[in-house]
């Protein structure tokens, strides 16, 4: 979201960002980059005054199921906005993965053919862009579900070219293994704990090494994993970043289930740690490089790895270099932001042509926006009778009249 806001700055768009989420310690103060924020509520009418009163050009939602919540206002107060849906990642590909994991299969069984698929592509199908942050899931879209390639734009992260006066320290330099990552996000959580089981093993022949785990929002299940003796080290959230990842050798990456691109492999890169994770963890990163450390496909190949990139100082090298190579091949933002914000300009110099060439999207535009619309407006007159904000006269609804009581 960081680095769609800061396309969009260079390009002098005026932003507003609204929110349903509260403020908290770990909120980012976008008032510094001169940006509006605005506090909005679900299933309220007040957002239809604010957006009418804004009028933008483009709306960009955050994940599908803020489009689910807020698609059919913007259509309907404001239809000539171009509506773009920002997926982050493909939330039925993730989840589809993680019920795999649950039931012992192969993530290659996972069913994709869910509820929570049926709702996110038909959100892609309602927006007239939808970003993609991997070209494996960009080839889900096309080949699967047969989803245009004119609904679908190619956006992975956008690096900045470290400067000249950024030093990456040597082999010599770092020691100790670490992960990072949101520990709100199931696949962390996940990675951590076979990190636990994994880990005595590691531990074994490198007995002066130690595992550290930096992430926010530990659960209690994290929490009490701790063990000084052992080296498994919880640090909790990560200050700053850069610093912190310059300092260690080897960062590892047990992901089992998950979708789009892991931000802790790219950051690894980007700071010269080779990584040792798996194949959903560097989905989608290297391309046709090679990768920026080792790809396992079992827990004894982990282990392996793990400890030769720790302990042998020209692979760990050549595993460095190969980072490096991706980083700037792949992911440099000069590569992508000229090319989509050029993607921006034309598809609202023909919005109109480009959605009746969309017709799909229009049938369930239409559908959600009577469908969604009204259940909307039923809990807006439950909550203003709760409330008693307004006179309101219900006939005929036991279940009104038992969520009155």
């Amino acid at each position: 979201m960081m680095q769609l806001i800061s396309l969009f700055k260079e390009e002098n768009y005026q932003i507003t960002f609204a929110s349903t989420a509260a403020i908290s310690e770990r909120t980012f103060n976008l008032a510094t980059q001169n940006i509006s924020v605005k506090s909005i509520l679900l299933n309220d009418p007040s957002f239809d005054e604010f957006l009418k009163a804004l009028n933008p050009e483009i709306v960009i939602f955050d994940r599908y199921i803020t489009e689910e919540q807020f698609g059919w206002r913007v259509s309907d107060t404001c239809p000539n906005t171009l509506k773009i849906l920002d997926t982050e990642d493909l939330h039925f590909l993730r989840k589809a993965r993680e019920e795999a994991i649950k039931k012992d299969l192969l993530v290659s069984y996972a069913n994709l053919y869910s509820e929570i698929t049926k709702r996110e592509l038909a959100s892609i199908l309602r927006c007239d862009l939808s970003l993609i942050i991997s070209e494996y899931e960009m080839e889900l879209l096309e080949k699967t579900f047969k989803i245009s390639s004119e609904l679908l734009y190619y956006l992975p992260f956008l690096v900045e070219a470290l400067s000249e006066k950024t030093t990456i320290p040597s082999f010599e330099e770092r020691q100790n293994y670490m992960t990072i990552g949101n520990l709100l996000h199931a696949p962390n959580v996940d990675s951590v704990l076979q990190l636990k089981k994994i880990w005595p093993e590691i531990r074994k022949q490198l007995p002066s090494a130690e595992l550290h785990i930096y992430g926010a929002y530990a659960p209690q299940q994290i929490l009490q994993l701790n063990n000084k003796k052992e080296g498994f080290l919880i640090k909790g959230w990560a200050e700053d970043l850069e610093k912190l990842l310059k300092t260690y050798r080897v960062l590892l990456a047990p992901i089992r289930f998950g979708a789009g691109l892991k931000g802790k492999l790219l950051d690894a890169m980007r700071f010269g740690i080779p990584s040792v994770t798996t194949e959903i963890g560097a989905e989608g990163l290297f391309g046709d490089f090679d990768f920026g450390g080792a790809i396992t496909s079992s827990r004894e190949d982990f282990i392996k790895n793990a400890v030769q990139l720790y302990s042998e100082e020209l692979h760990w090298q050549e595993a460095q270099e190969n980072g490096f190579r991706i980083i700037q091949e792949r992911f440099q933002k000069d590569i992508f932001s000229e090319a989509f914000i050029k993607q921006i300009h034309e598809l609202l110099s023909r919005l109109e042509s480009h959605r009746q060439d969309n017709f799909m999207g229009q049938i369930l535009q239409h559908h959600t926006l009577q469908g969604t619309k009204y259940m909307s407006k039923w809990i807006e007159a439950k909550n203003s009778v709760l409330h008693n904000t307004s006179p309101v006269c219900y006939a005929n609804s036991d279940e009104v009249r038992d969520d009155y009581k």
